[in-house]
């Protein structure tokens, strides 16, 4: 796995975890929504109380779901920060965590750092390309001995 594909796998997984909640959200306006109907022969009119009990359930299972997701965030960020701390030189580690574990813009972090998103954009490549060989041990022994 790339170094950038590995750090991205945190935003995706919260990316996820948002449109769950937008779902939640839905469920819920779906689940109060009430709608009047006027008949001439209809005295009163009572809900599907099944399908709000299954609009419910529903919600439930989709916020189980969510809470499992948030674990697995919080656990991969870990994860992800701590292969970040390995890069030595601090400039590199701070953009690859403004990046990977804030979601942050290459434009935010130089306003951030006050320095040239040029700048940025190098420190990040040489991040990734120091993750690489954290990540892929074997495959920059391979390129080395092949020099």
């Amino acid at each position: 796995m790339k170094a950038k594909e590995y750090l991205e796998r945190a935003y995706w997984l919260d990316q996820m975890i948002d449109s769950k909640l937008e779902q939640v959200a839905s469920l819920r306006a779906m689940a109060t929504k009430t709608t009047t109907i006027m008949k001439r022969d209809v005295v009163s009119r009572s809900r599907n109380m099944h399908s709000m009990e299954d609009t419910i359930a529903k919600i439930a299972d989709l916020e189980e779901e969510i809470n499992a997701d948030i674990d697995r965030l919080v656990d991969l960020k870990k994860e992800i920060g701590e292969t970040i701390r390995r890069v030595e030189d601090p400039r590199q580690r701070t953009v690859l965590e403004y990046r990977y574990l804030c979601y942050m813009r290459f434009t935010k972090i130089a306003e951030v750092l006050n320095y040239g998103e040029s700048t940025i954009r190098v420190w990040h490549q040489k991040g990734l390309e120091r993750l690489e060989s954290f990540l892929n041990p074997d495959e920059n022994l391979a390129e080395n001995s092949g020099k």
